[in-house]
């Protein structure tokens, strides 16, 4: 059977996935790590994407990221994957394939779920059992968003930035919010809706995204954002 044409719309921003062959590692050292980053870096550039959060975790990433024209997501993992394939195979002298088939990927609303999404992302360390708070997770957007620390790669997104009138306003409330509980609806709206490729969003919204592609999409998942920030600012 056919894989159905990728989920993917220009000016949304997209949660993505992408693992390594058989869940294999695909980072062995933190320099890998470090190469990874300035191929986020020159595929943003190359591409004009936005990128809102990510984590890398040792064997997959998970990036949020809003691609600016029809196409760009695929070039965006284009770019950052041949480039990083070329660099594990010269420094660990190997060849073959790295990652596991085609990334996946959900087209997200720019709403709570938008936020919801990142929170997704930025406890994945946590969700595995890696560390016990995501500050202590060097690799991913938390610092950058949650913390305030300098993070040139990333971009604020949509809701992020009515959090506060300033930087350090923004992550303290961002900071806050991660704290609260989630709820199990919340993360596998997200989850299953990214692993059959499809939206992240209410189910006008699911409507709404399938109109624009002519296919149903609504009802096929569901889950809304548990305790999300709420701003005086319409979006």
């Amino acid at each position: 059977m056919a894989r159905s044409p990728r989920l993917s719309l220009p000016s949304y921003p997209h949660h993505v996935i992408q693992r390594g062959n058989n869940r294999q590692p695909i980072f062995l050292a933190p320099k890998d790590y470090e190469v990874f980053l300035n191929c986020l870096r020159e595929a943003k550039h190359k591409c004009r994407a936005r990128l809102y959060a990510y984590v890398l975790m040792t064997n997959h990433v998970h990036l949020l990221v809003e691609p600016e024209h029809e196409g760009d997501l695929g070039r965006f993992m284009q770019s950052v994957g041949r480039r990083y394939v070329r660099y594990v195979n010269d420094a660990y002298k190997r060849t073959g394939t790295l990652w596991e088939g085609r990334f996946k990927s959900a087209i997200v609303s720019r709403d709570e779920y938008l936020i919801a999404c990142s929170r997704y992302i930025e406890l994945n360390p946590v969700r595995a059992g890696m560390v016990r708070h995501p500050r202590d997770y060097r690799w991913s957007s938390y610092h950058g968003r949650a913390l305030g620390q300098p993070a040139p790669l990333l971009d604020e997104d949509p809701w992020y930035v009515t959090l506060g009138d300033n930087l350090q306003a923004r992550a303290s409330a961002y900071a806050k919010w991660l704290e609260d509980s989630v709820s199990d609806t919340e993360w596998e709206h997200i989850r299953k809706a990214t692993q059959l490729g499809r939206v992240v969003g209410s189910e006008s919204f699911q409507e709404e995204i399938g109109s624009k592609v002519g296919r149903r999409l609504i009802g096929e998942t569901r889950g809304r954002p548990k305790g999300v920030i709420r701003s005086e600012i319409v979006l």
